[in-house]
Order: C-alpha cells, then structure tokens, then sequence
C-alpha cells in the first residue's frame, strides 16, 4: 500500500523563495539523465510528502524530482497576507522557482495536484520557462458545489471564529464519517493532523477563498500554451470528487491537451494509484523531452 510513509531516496531540503525557505523533497535523476526536473505541487492541505510515492520511479526513468510544499503549507514559510495565496499570486513565485531550476541548466516538467494545478497554470501565465505542464486532478475555475466546497464554507468559519486546531478537530470528525479512515493507520493521521495545524492559517484561509472564486482561465492558458508550444498533459481519476472528470476532460479538449481518466480513482492518483498514474504520465514526459 502507498502513502506519505512509501520509502524513497529524495532529500529534505530547502529551496530559495521569496517568502522564505521553500520546503522540500528533491532526488537526482538515477542511470541515463535526460537533463530534465518534475517539479510537483500539492493541493490544498497538502504537502511534498503526497507525492512520496512517485519521487524514486520518477528518478529511475531518468529525471530528476523536486516535490515541494507550497508557502504557507506544512514546513515551507509564506506571506501574511491572505490575498498572496491566491493561485495568481503564488504562480509568480512558483515561476520563480521554474527559472532557477531551468537557470540550472533542466528542462522543467511542471505538475500540479487540485489546488496546485490551479497555481501551476498560474506560474505559467507568468511566463515559467516549462517543458511541459501536467494538471493533476485539477479543474478550470472555482470548486463546484459538492461536499468539498461544503467542507471549506464550514472550515472558513471555524478557522476565523476559533482557529487552526479547531478546524482540524472538524476536520477529523468528518473524515471518521470516512471508512477509509476508520482503517488508516495511526500514524498517518498522526502526520495529517501536524501538517495542517503547522500550516499557515492566512493559507488556509486565502487557498480556501481561492478554491472558491477563481476564475475560469483556460482559454488565455491555452493561448500562452500554443504561442509558447508547451505540451499538456490533464490527468484524474474517473470518479473525481471535487472537478468531475467530465469537466477535466473538456478542459482538455479547450486546451487542445492529452486527457486520460485513471479507472476506479478518486481524487488523488499520486496515493491512491500512482502505478497507474506514473504509466500515464512518464511515456508522456519522455516524448516531449525526445
């Protein structure tokens, strides 16, 4: 079973940012190096770790792999202001980061998972110098009403009214609605658990409001696709819970980009069928880096 605890060979370290240090999970390209860096971002609540399970296949076809959290989340520093965590705003400092990796002399193959999908397109409305952009289980604007979007009214008002530990106890007590959670193991909720409450609360606050407001933005991202000839990859699962894979795939067919819906998988393929997802997403890579 693969979680945030998989073993893997990546280092922790820390990455500049114009925040502060940017946390990371990062790991040389293993044997034949193709000259090229996965840079993947997690959504909402999330971290480097969610992508665990992808960092040392991702090494040993050849690329290096840089998984990081965003500012404000988990152990990466961020702004104060809530207003800099929307997608537009960490986009330019997620593009930052795309320069200095390219500035190294790597072809950048930028992934973002939900909420970081939303910041990835961001980055490269920035003008990221990427090789190629994947959106993750990431949808074209704003959450559609849902339990998720639900989640975030109810945690909006927790968080302001009580504050970060009190919206994790809400947290949990919906999740053990969950059975999934009633069998995860002790320390894995353990870790959920620290992560969002070390997690900035202006973050969770402005990504929350973002995930609730942001704009549809995929014809002026297909226009800077097409003028910069970025190639695009949208990936999810087919029973997508918070964008539905029929609003992904039209997202696709607006981005004049590759679509594919993993069967039997919800919201997060990089945990719940990374297999399946890394059998989609590296035969991809390799063709645009050929």
């Amino acid at each position: 079973m693969h979680s945030q605890f998989s073993p893997h060979r990546a280092a922790r370290v820390d990455l500049p940012g114009r925040h502060g240090p940017i946390a990371a999970l990062r790991s040389p390209a293993a044997g034949r190096d193709l000259g090229a860096t996965a840079l993947l971002v997690p959504g909402y609540t999330g971290s480097k770790e969610d992508f665990v399970p992808l960092l040392d296949p991702i090494s040993d076809a050849g690329i290096e792999v840089v998984a990081v959290d965003l500012p404000g989340q988990y152990e990466s520093t961020g702004p104060v202001a809530e207003a800099e965590y929307r997608p537009s705003a960490l986009g330019v400092g997620l593009s930052e980061l795309v320069a200095k990796l390219a500035a190294e002399g790597r072809r950048v193959l930028l992934l973002g998972h939900s909420f970081g999908g939303l910041v990835a397109r961001g980055a490269v409305l920035a003008g990221a110098p990427v090789s190629g952009l994947t959106l993750l289980a990431s949808g074209p604007s704003e959450l559609p009403p849902g339990a998720r979007r639900a989640a975030l009214d109810q945690g909006e008002v927790v968080l302001r009214e009580r504050g970060v530990e009190a919206a994790q106890q809400v947290n949990e007590s919906r999740q053990a609605l969950n059975p999934h959670w009633r069998v995860m193991s002790q320390e894995l909720k353990d870790f959920y658990r620290t992560r969002f409450v070390r997690s900035s609360p202006a973050g969770l606050l402005g990504m929350g409001e973002a995930l609730r407001t942001e704009p549809d933005l995929v014809a002026k991202l297909a226009r800077t696709l097409r003028t910069t000839g970025t190639p695009c990859l949208v990936v999810c699962g087919e029973l997508d819970d918070a964008w539905s894979a029929a609003a992904q795939r039209d997202m696709a067919e607006r981005l004049d980009a590759d679509f594919a819906a993993l069967p039997g998988v919800v919201h997060s393929p990089n945990t719940e069928a990374p297999d399946a997802l890394l059998g989609t997403v590296l035969p991809t890579w390799r063709a645009w880096l050929s």
